[in-house]
């Protein structure tokens, strides 16, 4: 029996990124998709409602129905930080060289 030959996939779809000139835009929006994700997780970790975080902030629930929707991706790192901040969690922003 032939052994099928092991081809990575990974960098397949990052090279199909670059070209249809998509990658940034979609990693931004897995980054937002992973920050809604864990702020989600920490606020229901700690039983804190959203009405509750809405209320901390002086904003709308609304708002933080946008903030906490892994959908949604135009989010202000300041709005980010405050609503992790309100889930006791702290928002750490790095570059990193590519």
């Amino acid at each position: 029996m032939a052994k099928k030959a092991n081809t990575a996939v990974g960098g397949i779809l990052e090279e199909y990124l670059d070209i249809t000139g998509e990658r940034e835009e979609v990693y931004g929006a897995a980054i937002k998709r992973v920050l809604a994700l864990q702020l989600e997780s920490a606020r229901k970790d700690r039983a804190i409602s959203k009405s509750a975080i809405a209320s901390r902030l002086h904003t709308s629930r609304s708002q933080i129905n946008r903030v906490l929707d892994p959908n949604h991706v135009a989010v202000s790192l300041d709005m980010l930080d405050k609503v992790a901040r309100s889930v006791g969690k702290r928002l750490k922003v790095e570059l990193v060289d590519v």
